[in-house]
């Protein structure tokens, strides 16, 4: 099974190695998607896990004793096409493509099942048609 999720880390716990943590105690895989970590800092590290289901809840418990907030990604990039100025710049951030200019008209075309929801997308659009659904 999997489940995608955003762990949202105290200044306390950006150290912990919970990628290590998840795969040796918990048999579960985590694949990173998007990672805003820092020192001294609030961290914010979007999953997929892979796993059991049973494994999976107890990693995900395991991570909200450390105080770790942990909530299930369900959300999904939206488009405001009204205040796209079409100019590309996602386009170069987006590391599966779901966002390309169509090479005849030059205007942005988005491919949602082919969106990971990374959010890299978000910051780079300098007149902010990009934002998330949560």
């Amino acid at each position: 099974m999997k489940k995608r999720v955003r762990l949202t880390f105290p200044r306390s716990a950006v150290r912990m190695p919970v990628t290590y943590r998840l795969a040796k105690d918990f048999n579960v895989a985590a694949n990173i998607i998007r990672a805003q970590v820092a020192p001294n800092q609030i961290g914010v590290l979007v999953l997929e896990l892979s796993g059991d289901i049973d494994e999976l809840e107890a990693a995900i418990e395991w991570m909200r004793t450390q105080d770790i907030s942990v909530s299930l990604a369900k959300s999904e990039i939206l488009i405001d096409e009204d205040s796209c100025v079409h100019c590309g710049l996602c386009t170069g951030v987006c590391p599966t493509q779901a966002l390309k200019l169509d090479p005849d008209s030059f205007l942005l075309t988005f491919t949602r099942s082919r969106c990971i929801v990374c959010e890299q997308c978000i910051p780079t659009c300098p007149v902010q048609a990009i934002s998330i659904n949560l």
